[in-house]
Formats: C-alpha cells, structure tokens, sequence
C-alpha cells in the first residue's frame, strides 16, 4: 500500500508539472507569433519605421536573454517551482500592461517586462520536467512541451490574424490573461513541491551583472549597424562577453558553469547546435509576415494562416521525434532536423513578387518538419548530459541559447533592412528593397544551416562517455 501510494503521488506531481510547464511554453510562443503577425497594425498606429518595428520583438527577447541565465541559477538555488510562478505572475502582468500603450515607446517597454517574465519560465520549465521525470521518460515530456509550444505558434498566427482583424491588436495580449491565471492557480494549489538541488549555494551578482550589460549593448549594437557608433557598442559587448567567461573561471559560485562547456561535449555542441538553427529560422516568420502582407497584399487572419503551417508541423511531428530520441541516439535525430531544416530556408533565397503563396506554405511544412525532428532530441541531449543540481542551468543555457539565437537573426534581419530599406515606414516605393533584403537574409540562413548540420553531428554518444554522468543511477 505504502508503494502504491508514493506511486499515486509520483504520478501527481508528473501530471501536474508537466500540465503547467505546458501552459507556461504555450503562453511564451503564442504571443510571440501572435505579435509577429499585428506587427504592421501597430506599425501604422504609432507610425513606427522598419528598424523599429522590430524592436517590438527584439525587447522581449532581449529582456529574456538578460534574465535567463540568472534566473537559471537563482532557481537552482532557491527553487524552480517559485521562479516559474513569478515568471508566470509577471507575464500575465505584462499582458494586461501592453494593451494600454499609447505610443511606440511604452508597448517596446511592456515587450521588455513580458521578456523578463518569460525569462523565468524559460529557465525553469524544462528543468521542471527534468526533475520529475527519470531518463527514459525524458525524452517524451520533452517532446510534449516542444509540442506545446509549436502549438502556441501555430495558433499564433491564426488567432492573431483573427484577433487583430476584428478587434485590433490589443486584444492579443489580453486574450492569454486568463491562461496565465490558471497555470498560476495550478501552481500555487496542485504542485506545492519544491525543487533546488543548488539550495545554499551562493549568487553570483557580479557575474550577472556583467552578463546583462554585455548582452544589451550587443543587441543594441547590433540595431545600429552598420553605423560607427553601432560597430562600437557591438564590439564593447562583445568584450563585455569573454570578460564575463573570465569572471566565471574564477567565481566561487558562478552563475554559468563555464566548465560544463569545457568538460562535456555533448552540453557543448548541442547548444551550439541551438544557436545556430535559431539564428537561422527565427526571423522567417517576421519576414514572411511582412512580405504575405505588404507584398502580396494579404489580410492578417490570410498570411496567419499561410505562416501557420511550420508550427503546425512542429506541433504534430515534435513527441514522435521527442520518442525517437528515447530511442535513438540523438545526435543523429537531431542532425537529420537540421539538414531537413537547410532544406526548408534555401527556398526562400529565390523569393520575388511573383511566388506563389501555395509554395510558401508548402517549404514552411518542411522547415516545420526539420525544426521538429531537431529540437526536443537537441533538448533532450542537453538536459541528459548533465548532473541533477544544474538542471537549471542547463536550462536557462538551452533558453539563452534559443533566445541569443533568435536575437541574432532578428537583428541581422533589422541590419539589412537599415542598409537596404533605411530607418523609414515600409510603403510601396519601398517594396523591391524589403524582397532584396529578405533574400539577402534567407541566404545568410541557408549557411548557417549547413554549419548547424556539422556542429549537430559533432557532439558525440549521449549514451557513453563522459555525458552519462547524466544519467540517474
């Protein structure tokens, strides 16, 4: 009896870590694409130029990377389930923040708070899982959270298209309230269990001070290429950077393990692996966006549903791959997602005026399909490979990882579009620069795809050698 009851609890606590984690990834991914596609509506009310204009999803992600890797650590240290819970609380405060913008400034600023929200639970909802689930279960909740979030996304656009049609785009923020409401009140009444393998250990501050400043003058560098001001602050962040990875070396109680990056291949090259396919994919949905609509002249509720079909890929094909990783060694999943994924860019280097909408849709199944059969495996060998008490880290690492990534394509996207359209509204006159730069950019895309292949393949066995440190005894 007293097995079958510590069976009954365990399963609980399972069912409802993963059934918040889901909620959490699912609100995350369905505002950003949701906001992906209102971007022109809110360009027009607050007369916003290109450069801009991206901003709007830039702070988000930038606030996000900034907080992850610290609130990785502090979750480690103080526990999981109450930093995701403020993530959260935090988010859903946000949410009812944005819709009251009045001018272009103050929705960038309530992006930004949302970032930081989400950077909570993006550094904790994965380690979450970890913690509950043994290894040989990893694999499937894993690729059921991908799925949730690939399920955001593929609403996102959808509804956002809907939403912002019939009742402007405000209403995109508000409609996720009452979501976050309930993850919140889930957590708080259904999971009071705690989780903080790190629990004593001591923060580091100066560390993540360091990190923080260094990441924002990077991205805010990055907005202002290929200015001289904009080369400056880019190369001060990225010293800020290598001075960070020095500060780490020698911190008694670092907020980035530096060493996991040194010791452990697999860590190593599969977050590689998720930078680069991030840096590569991200901003094809901001590009596509605004090509369905500026140049194909396509209603938000249209292009949504056009843009809908790579996460709906992602959502149907992400636990098969997430099992296949139980199974299978991952790297090899992984890297056959990443070839799938190149397949899916090269397409859109030939993009012009004259393609057709049905071809768009039919190479975003297969970028969907290769992003599904890479990230829960490429998620999964990260989580593995490491011990219990940097499950958070490692968390936060991957989401730093995932976030840098899609920093960096949106930024390359608002670099060309600064030399090729300039800090100006996008309008008809305008229209063959913004196809130039998409084009320029898809053919960035396609080669750090095939780079992303080879790190993919270069990470060694999960199941021997040093990553099996990771494993449950």
């Amino acid at each position: 009896m007293v097995v079958c009851q510590e069976d009954s609890d365990t399963e609980r606590i399972q069912s409802c870590a993963l059934v918040v984690s889901v909620i959490g990834s699912f609100l995350t991914a369905f505002t950003s694409s949701a906001v992906n596609i209102a971007l022109p509506a809110i360009g027009s009310e607050f007369s916003m130029d290109a450069v801009m204009l991206g901003w709007i999803s830039t702070a988000f992600l930038l606030a996000a990377a900034v907080f992850l890797v610290p609130f990785g650590r502090l979750a480690d240290i103080y526990g999981r389930r109450m930093i995701f819970g403020c993530g959260i609380a935090l988010f859903t405060l946000a949410s009812i923040l944005a819709p009251a913008s009045r001018s272009a400034s103050m929705i960038v600023a309530a992006r930004f708070v949302q970032g930081i929200g989400a950077a909570m639970i993006f550094g904790t909802a994965v380690a979450i899982l970890t913690s509950v689930f043994p290894l040989r279960k990893r694999g499937r909740v894993i690729g059921i959270n991908a799925a949730s979030v690939y399920l955001g996304l593929s609403l996102g656009p959808v509804l956002g298209g809907i939403l912002t049609q019939y009742l402007g785009w405000r209403s995109l923020f508000t409609a996720t309230v009452p979501l976050g409401v309930l993850a919140l009140a889930l957590l708080m009444l259904k999971l009071r269990e705690e989780w903080a393998d790190a629990r004593g250990e001591r923060f580091d501050l100066t560390g993540s001070l360091v990190y923080g400043i260094s990441i924002i003058a990077l991205v805010y560098g990055m907005s202002h290429l290929p200015s001289s001001a904009g080369r400056f602050v880019t190369v001060a962040g990225l010293a800020g950077l290598i001075l960070f990875l020095y500060v780490e070396t020698r911190a008694e109680s670092p907020v980035l393990e530096v060493d996991l990056f040194l010791s452990n291949r697999v860590f190593t090259f599969s977050n590689l692996a998720a930078l680069i396919n991030y840096s590569a994919t991200f901003a094809t949905g901001f590009l596509l966006s605004l090509y369905l609509q500026y140049i194909k002249g396509l209603d938000p509720m249209s292009a949504g549903l056009v843009l809908l079909a790579q996460p709906l890929m992602m959502t149907i094909f992400s636990p098969f791959a997430g099992r296949l990783s139980d199974r299978i060694e991952p790297r090899l999943v992984a890297s056959a997602g990443m070839a799938f994924t190149l397949l899916g860019v090269v397409p859109f280097v030939f993009l012009d005026e004259l393609t057709p909408v049905w071809f768009i849709g039919a190479v975003l199944l297969l970028l969907g399909f290769g992003l599904a059969l890479f990230t829960p495996p490429n998620t999964n060998a990260i989580m593995s490979s490491v011990e219990r008490k940097y499950y958070g880290i490692a968390s936060a690492t991957l989401g730093t990882m995932r976030l840098l990534g899609q920093m960096l394509s949106m930024s390359l996207a608002m670099v060309i579009f600064a030399i090729f359209i300039g800090r100006v509204e996008i309008t008809p006159d305008t229209y063959s620069s913004l196809i130039e730069s998409s084009r320029v950019a898809f053919a960035i895309f396609s080669l750090l795809c095939f780079i992303g292949i080879f790190a993919s393949l270069a990470r060694g066995e999960l199941r021997s050698g040093a990553a099996v440190r990771g494993r449950e005894k």
